[in-house]
Protein backbone atom coordinates (compact mmCIF):
# COMPACT_ATOMS: atom_id res chain seq x y z
CA UNK A 1 0.00 0.00 0.00
CA UNK A 2 1.49 3.34 -1.53
CA UNK A 3 1.10 6.06 0.99
CA UNK A 4 1.09 10.17 0.43
CA UNK A 5 3.48 12.37 1.91
CA UNK A 6 1.57 15.18 3.46
CA UNK A 7 3.31 18.73 4.30
CA UNK A 8 2.96 20.64 7.55
CA UNK A 9 0.40 23.30 7.28
CA UNK A 10 1.78 26.31 5.88
CA UNK A 11 0.63 28.87 8.42
CA UNK A 12 -0.11 32.54 7.62
CA UNK A 13 1.72 34.95 9.74
CA UNK A 14 -1.92 36.75 10.02
CA UNK A 15 -3.59 33.77 10.98
CA UNK A 16 -1.73 33.51 14.18
CA UNK A 17 -3.37 35.84 15.88
CA UNK A 18 -6.34 33.90 16.52
CA UNK A 19 -10.26 33.18 15.81
CA UNK A 20 -12.00 36.66 14.69
CA UNK A 21 -14.05 36.49 17.92
CA UNK A 22 -10.48 36.74 19.80
CA UNK A 23 -9.28 39.13 17.60
CA UNK A 24 -7.18 42.45 19.47
CA UNK A 25 -9.67 44.86 19.14
CA UNK A 26 -12.52 42.42 21.20
CA UNK A 27 -9.84 40.67 23.77
CA UNK A 28 -8.83 44.01 24.18
CA UNK A 29 -12.74 45.72 24.87
CA UNK A 30 -13.61 42.64 27.04
CA UNK A 31 -10.25 43.46 28.96
CA UNK A 32 -11.07 46.93 29.85
CA UNK A 33 -14.98 46.24 30.39
CA UNK A 34 -13.98 43.48 33.28
CA UNK A 35 -11.57 46.38 34.66
CA UNK A 36 -14.29 48.79 34.63
CA UNK A 37 -16.43 45.94 36.26
CA UNK A 38 -13.83 45.35 39.18
CA UNK A 39 -13.83 49.20 39.78
CA UNK A 40 -17.39 49.16 40.15
CA UNK A 41 -17.25 46.67 42.88
CA UNK A 42 -14.23 47.80 44.63
CA UNK A 43 -15.52 51.17 45.18
CA UNK A 44 -19.15 49.75 45.71
CA UNK A 45 -17.29 47.81 48.79
CA UNK A 46 -15.57 50.39 49.72
CA UNK A 47 -18.10 52.93 50.13
CA UNK A 48 -21.75 51.71 50.42
CA UNK A 49 -22.83 51.96 53.63
CA UNK A 50 -24.16 48.40 55.43
CA UNK A 51 -20.67 46.48 53.89
CA UNK A 52 -18.64 47.28 56.82
CA UNK A 53 -18.45 43.37 57.89
CA UNK A 54 -17.61 42.81 54.40
CA UNK A 55 -14.53 45.54 54.40
CA UNK A 56 -13.55 44.06 57.95
CA UNK A 57 -13.40 40.62 56.40
CA UNK A 58 -11.80 41.60 52.71
CA UNK A 59 -9.09 43.78 55.23
CA UNK A 60 -7.94 40.80 57.28
CA UNK A 61 -7.88 38.34 54.86
CA UNK A 62 -5.26 35.89 55.00
CA UNK A 63 -2.62 35.73 52.23
CA UNK A 64 -1.56 32.15 53.12
CA UNK A 65 -5.07 30.87 52.22
CA UNK A 66 -5.24 33.12 49.19
CA UNK A 67 -1.86 31.78 47.99
CA UNK A 68 -3.32 28.37 48.23
CA UNK A 69 -6.31 28.97 45.93
CA UNK A 70 -4.37 30.50 43.50
CA UNK A 71 -2.24 26.84 43.69
CA UNK A 72 -5.86 24.80 43.79
CA UNK A 73 -6.70 26.90 40.28
CA UNK A 74 -3.55 26.09 38.66
CA UNK A 75 -3.89 22.76 39.71
CA UNK A 76 -7.61 22.66 38.13
CA UNK A 77 -6.17 24.03 34.89
CA UNK A 78 -3.63 21.12 35.11
CA UNK A 79 -6.83 18.90 35.18
CA UNK A 80 -8.77 20.39 31.84
CA UNK A 81 -5.61 20.14 30.08
CA UNK A 82 -5.47 16.35 30.89
CA UNK A 83 -9.46 16.51 29.56
CA UNK A 84 -8.19 18.62 26.72
CA UNK A 85 -5.40 15.99 25.64
CA UNK A 86 -7.79 12.94 25.70
CA UNK A 87 -11.02 14.23 24.31
CA UNK A 88 -9.30 16.26 21.65
CA UNK A 89 -5.68 14.72 20.79
CA UNK A 90 -4.04 11.98 22.28
CA UNK A 91 -0.96 11.97 19.83
CA UNK A 92 -0.75 15.62 20.88
CA UNK A 93 2.10 16.54 23.39
CA UNK A 94 1.80 17.27 27.12
CA UNK A 95 4.02 20.59 26.13
CA UNK A 96 1.23 21.37 23.35
CA UNK A 97 -1.69 19.87 25.14
CA UNK A 98 -1.11 22.61 27.74
CA UNK A 99 -0.18 25.63 25.28
CA UNK A 100 -3.85 25.01 24.02
CA UNK A 101 -5.45 23.88 27.25
CA UNK A 102 -4.15 27.08 29.47
CA UNK A 103 -4.98 29.38 26.18
CA UNK A 104 -8.80 28.63 26.40
CA UNK A 105 -8.68 28.76 30.19
CA UNK A 106 -7.22 32.25 29.48
CA UNK A 107 -10.41 33.03 27.08
CA UNK A 108 -12.71 31.45 29.35
CA UNK A 109 -11.64 34.02 32.08
CA UNK A 110 -12.56 37.09 29.81
CA UNK A 111 -15.50 35.63 27.65
CA UNK A 112 -19.35 34.63 28.24
CA UNK A 113 -21.15 31.19 27.84
CA UNK A 114 -19.74 28.36 29.16
CA UNK A 115 -16.63 28.74 27.88
CA UNK A 116 -17.37 29.32 24.83
CA UNK A 117 -14.00 31.63 24.08
CA UNK A 118 -12.13 29.13 25.21
CA UNK A 119 -13.59 26.59 23.06
CA UNK A 120 -13.79 28.43 19.80
CA UNK A 121 -9.56 28.96 20.52
CA UNK A 122 -9.52 25.49 20.40
CA UNK A 123 -10.24 24.94 17.71
CA UNK A 124 -8.82 27.31 15.72
CA UNK A 125 -5.71 26.08 16.64
CA UNK A 126 -6.74 22.44 15.58
CA UNK A 127 -8.16 23.79 12.53
CA UNK A 128 -4.44 25.33 12.00
CA UNK A 129 -3.03 21.99 12.32
CA UNK A 130 -5.26 20.65 9.74
CA UNK A 131 -8.04 18.64 11.59
CA UNK A 132 -11.31 18.65 9.85
CA UNK A 133 -13.96 21.09 10.81
CA UNK A 134 -16.14 18.07 11.21
CA UNK A 135 -14.16 16.28 14.05
CA UNK A 136 -13.30 19.26 15.76
CA UNK A 137 -17.12 19.98 15.87
CA UNK A 138 -18.23 16.54 17.18
CA UNK A 139 -15.30 16.42 19.88
CA UNK A 140 -16.05 19.85 20.81
CA UNK A 141 -19.57 18.37 21.67
CA UNK A 142 -18.16 16.01 23.76
CA UNK A 143 -15.97 17.70 25.18
CA UNK A 144 -18.26 20.41 27.08
CA UNK A 145 -20.48 17.05 27.72
CA UNK A 146 -17.62 15.21 29.66
CA UNK A 147 -16.86 18.06 31.59
CA UNK A 148 -20.51 18.48 32.81
CA UNK A 149 -20.94 14.99 33.52
CA UNK A 150 -18.84 15.92 36.96
CA UNK A 151 -20.87 18.81 37.84
CA UNK A 152 -24.16 17.10 37.08
CA UNK A 153 -23.40 14.07 39.04
CA UNK A 154 -21.76 15.91 41.80
CA UNK A 155 -25.22 17.46 42.73
CA UNK A 156 -27.18 14.11 42.32
CA UNK A 157 -24.16 12.70 45.34
CA UNK A 158 -24.51 15.45 47.39
CA UNK A 159 -27.99 16.09 46.74
CA UNK A 160 -29.26 12.82 47.62
CA UNK A 161 -26.36 12.45 50.06
CA UNK A 162 -27.92 15.83 52.14
CA UNK A 163 -31.59 14.33 51.92
CA UNK A 164 -30.71 11.11 53.93
CA UNK A 165 -28.60 12.17 56.14
CA UNK A 166 -25.42 10.73 55.41
CA UNK A 167 -24.10 14.18 54.76
CA UNK A 168 -24.92 16.93 57.78
CA UNK A 169 -25.97 20.73 56.78
CA UNK A 170 -29.03 20.48 55.22
CA UNK A 171 -32.36 18.89 54.85
CA UNK A 172 -34.88 20.67 53.02
CA UNK A 173 -36.10 18.38 50.19
CA UNK A 174 -36.59 21.30 47.81
CA UNK A 175 -32.88 22.33 48.69
CA UNK A 176 -31.41 18.93 48.10
CA UNK A 177 -33.81 15.92 46.41
CA UNK A 178 -35.33 18.43 43.71
CA UNK A 179 -31.65 19.53 42.58
CA UNK A 180 -30.53 15.76 42.36
CA UNK A 181 -33.92 14.99 40.63
CA UNK A 182 -33.62 18.06 38.25
CA UNK A 183 -29.59 16.78 37.47
CA UNK A 184 -31.04 12.90 36.79
CA UNK A 185 -33.53 14.38 34.42
CA UNK A 186 -30.76 16.65 32.88
CA UNK A 187 -28.76 13.24 31.90
CA UNK A 188 -31.74 11.37 30.52
CA UNK A 189 -32.40 14.65 28.05
CA UNK A 190 -28.96 14.78 27.46
CA UNK A 191 -28.93 11.24 25.87
CA UNK A 192 -32.38 11.59 24.65
CA UNK A 193 -31.38 14.72 22.81
CA UNK A 194 -28.09 13.25 21.20
CA UNK A 195 -30.49 10.34 19.59
CA UNK A 196 -33.05 12.31 18.20
CA UNK A 197 -30.01 14.78 16.84
CA UNK A 198 -28.26 11.87 15.04
CA UNK A 199 -31.42 10.57 13.47
CA UNK A 200 -32.72 13.61 12.31
CA UNK A 201 -29.09 14.66 10.65
CA UNK A 202 -28.56 11.21 8.99
CA UNK A 203 -32.30 11.82 7.87
CA UNK A 204 -31.29 15.31 6.32
CA UNK A 205 -27.69 14.04 4.67
CA UNK A 206 -29.73 10.89 3.18
CA UNK A 207 -31.38 13.70 1.22
CA UNK A 208 -28.31 14.54 -0.31
CA UNK A 209 -26.44 18.21 0.36
CA UNK A 210 -27.21 19.24 -3.16
CA UNK A 211 -31.07 19.17 -2.27
CA UNK A 212 -30.67 21.02 0.69
CA UNK A 213 -30.27 25.09 1.19
CA UNK A 214 -27.33 26.36 2.54
CA UNK A 215 -29.78 26.94 6.08
CA UNK A 216 -30.54 23.78 6.21
CA UNK A 217 -27.03 22.16 5.39
CA UNK A 218 -25.44 24.08 8.15
CA UNK A 219 -28.49 22.29 10.53
CA UNK A 220 -27.72 18.77 9.37
CA UNK A 221 -24.04 19.45 10.58
CA UNK A 222 -24.96 21.04 13.82
CA UNK A 223 -27.55 18.01 14.34
CA UNK A 224 -24.77 15.68 13.12
CA UNK A 225 -22.24 16.90 15.34
CA UNK A 226 -24.62 16.89 18.51
CA UNK A 227 -25.48 13.52 18.34
CA UNK A 228 -21.88 12.15 17.50
CA UNK A 229 -20.37 14.32 20.11
CA UNK A 230 -23.14 12.74 22.91
CA UNK A 231 -22.17 9.55 21.28
CA UNK A 232 -18.73 10.05 21.65
CA UNK A 233 -18.51 11.15 25.37
CA UNK A 234 -20.60 8.22 26.00
CA UNK A 235 -17.96 5.66 24.57
CA UNK A 236 -15.17 7.88 26.27
CA UNK A 237 -16.53 6.99 29.82
CA UNK A 238 -17.32 3.57 29.19
CA UNK A 239 -13.60 3.65 28.24
CA UNK A 240 -12.51 4.13 31.70
CA UNK A 241 -9.39 5.77 30.53
CA UNK A 242 -7.63 7.08 34.10
CA UNK A 243 -6.39 10.09 32.96
CA UNK A 244 -10.08 11.28 31.62
CA UNK A 245 -10.99 10.73 34.86
CA UNK A 246 -8.56 11.74 36.86
CA UNK A 247 -9.22 15.06 35.20
CA UNK A 248 -12.59 15.98 34.76
CA UNK A 249 -12.06 15.43 38.94
CA UNK A 250 -9.64 17.50 39.34
CA UNK A 251 -11.07 20.14 36.76
CA UNK A 252 -14.26 20.40 38.94
CA UNK A 253 -12.87 19.56 42.42
CA UNK A 254 -10.13 22.10 42.85
CA UNK A 255 -11.90 24.60 41.11
CA UNK A 256 -14.62 23.85 43.82
CA UNK A 257 -12.17 23.76 46.89
CA UNK A 258 -11.09 27.26 45.93
CA UNK A 259 -13.89 28.71 47.64
CA UNK A 260 -13.38 26.79 50.31
CA UNK A 261 -9.95 27.63 50.58
CA UNK A 262 -11.40 32.36 50.40
CA UNK A 263 -14.09 30.89 53.18
CA UNK A 264 -10.82 29.72 55.19
CA UNK A 265 -8.90 33.33 54.27
CA UNK A 266 -11.75 34.88 55.73
CA UNK A 267 -13.13 32.93 58.29
CA UNK A 268 -14.81 29.50 59.33
CA UNK A 269 -16.02 27.84 55.91
CA UNK A 270 -19.63 25.98 55.86
CA UNK A 271 -19.66 21.87 55.47
CA UNK A 272 -17.96 21.43 52.75
CA UNK A 273 -21.65 18.98 50.79
CA UNK A 274 -23.08 22.68 51.38
CA UNK A 275 -20.18 24.21 49.78
CA UNK A 276 -20.03 21.70 47.06
CA UNK A 277 -23.47 21.64 46.20
CA UNK A 278 -24.22 25.38 46.08
CA UNK A 279 -20.76 25.84 44.41
CA UNK A 280 -22.80 23.12 41.68
CA UNK A 281 -26.05 24.71 41.37
CA UNK A 282 -24.67 29.11 41.78
CA UNK A 283 -22.30 28.24 38.89
CA UNK A 284 -25.19 28.15 36.38
CA UNK A 285 -24.79 31.77 36.92
CA UNK A 286 -22.03 31.21 34.36
CA UNK A 287 -24.02 31.24 31.95
CA UNK A 288 -25.09 34.47 31.68
CA UNK A 289 -23.02 36.58 28.96
CA UNK A 290 -20.95 38.52 31.04
CA UNK A 291 -16.96 38.19 30.26
CA UNK A 292 -15.87 35.72 33.03
CA UNK A 293 -19.22 34.78 34.53
CA UNK A 294 -18.42 38.42 36.07
CA UNK A 295 -21.61 39.04 38.13
CA UNK A 296 -24.02 35.69 37.32
CA UNK A 297 -21.77 33.32 38.76
CA UNK A 298 -20.97 35.97 41.81
CA UNK A 299 -24.70 36.51 42.23
CA UNK A 300 -25.39 32.89 42.04
CA UNK A 301 -23.19 31.60 44.04
CA UNK A 302 -24.09 34.11 46.90
CA UNK A 303 -27.73 33.67 46.27
CA UNK A 304 -27.17 29.63 47.08
CA UNK A 305 -25.01 29.94 49.56
CA UNK A 306 -27.43 32.40 51.63
CA UNK A 307 -30.22 29.58 50.51
CA UNK A 308 -28.26 27.18 52.15
CA UNK A 309 -27.80 29.43 55.67
CA UNK A 310 -24.58 30.51 54.81
CA UNK A 311 -23.76 34.08 56.21
CA UNK A 312 -24.13 36.74 53.78
CA UNK A 313 -21.20 38.57 54.47
CA UNK A 314 -19.09 35.70 54.56
CA UNK A 315 -20.34 34.05 51.29
CA UNK A 316 -19.63 37.85 49.51
CA UNK A 317 -16.27 37.88 50.86
CA UNK A 318 -15.36 34.28 49.76
CA UNK A 319 -17.02 34.45 46.61
CA UNK A 320 -15.66 37.98 45.61
CA UNK A 321 -11.95 36.33 46.47
CA UNK A 322 -12.99 33.35 44.50
CA UNK A 323 -13.98 35.55 41.78
CA UNK A 324 -10.60 37.80 41.77
CA UNK A 325 -8.26 34.40 41.93
CA UNK A 326 -10.74 32.30 38.77
CA UNK A 327 -10.69 35.42 36.49
CA UNK A 328 -7.10 36.56 36.67
CA UNK A 329 -4.90 33.29 37.49
CA UNK A 330 -6.09 32.12 33.85
CA UNK A 331 -5.88 35.10 32.25
CA UNK A 332 -2.15 35.37 33.42
CA UNK A 333 -1.05 31.79 32.62
CA UNK A 334 -3.74 31.88 29.56
CA UNK A 335 -1.84 34.97 28.10
CA UNK A 336 1.41 33.47 28.52
CA UNK A 337 0.34 30.08 27.03
CA UNK A 338 -1.09 31.79 23.92
CA UNK A 339 2.13 33.03 22.83
CA UNK A 340 3.99 30.27 23.36
CA UNK A 341 1.25 28.63 21.25
CA UNK A 342 1.47 31.43 18.68
CA UNK A 343 5.31 30.26 18.73
CA UNK A 344 4.70 26.61 17.97
CA UNK A 345 2.09 26.90 15.42
CA UNK A 346 4.55 29.33 13.43
CA UNK A 347 7.84 27.39 13.99
CA UNK A 348 6.89 23.77 14.89
CA UNK A 349 3.52 23.32 13.19
CA UNK A 350 3.96 19.57 13.33
CA UNK A 351 3.43 19.42 16.77
CA UNK A 352 -0.29 20.39 16.15
CA UNK A 353 -0.34 18.60 12.36
CA UNK A 354 0.07 15.23 14.14
CA UNK A 355 -3.88 15.65 15.18
CA UNK A 356 -5.19 15.67 11.72
CA UNK A 357 -6.52 12.71 9.92
CA UNK A 358 -3.57 10.29 7.40
CA UNK A 359 -0.43 12.30 8.74
CA UNK A 360 2.83 11.13 7.96
CA UNK A 361 5.73 11.08 10.35
CA UNK A 362 8.73 10.06 10.92
CA UNK A 363 8.76 7.59 13.65
CA UNK A 364 12.09 6.44 15.02
CA UNK A 365 12.76 2.82 14.06
CA UNK A 366 9.53 2.64 11.81
CA UNK A 367 10.45 5.07 9.04
CA UNK A 368 7.84 7.09 7.99
CA UNK A 369 4.31 6.03 8.94
CA UNK A 370 0.98 6.97 8.63
CA UNK A 371 -1.17 8.13 11.23
CA UNK A 372 -4.74 7.19 11.06
CA UNK A 373 -8.12 9.67 11.55
CA UNK A 374 -8.98 7.84 15.24
CA UNK A 375 -6.99 8.82 18.15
Amino acid sequence: MGSHVHDPPQVARDDLAGPAQLSTHTVRARLLFVLALVLVVVVAVVLLPGLGELRTRLAHASAGWLLVGVGLKVLSGLGYVAVFRMVFCRRMSWRVSSEVGMSELGANALFPTGGAGGLALGAWALKRGGMPGEEIARRTVAFFLLTSVPNVLGVIIIGLGLATGVFGGEGNLLLTALPAAIAAGAIVLALLAGRIARHRGRTLERRGEHELSRRRQLLMKGLTALGEGVQEAVAMLREGNLVLILGLIAYLAFDVMIVWATFRALGPAPPLAILWIAYLIGELGGLIPVPGGIGGVDAGLVGTLALYNVSLASAAGAVLAYRAIALWVPAVIGGLAFVALRRTLRDEAQEIAVCAPQTEMEVIGLGRVVIGGKS
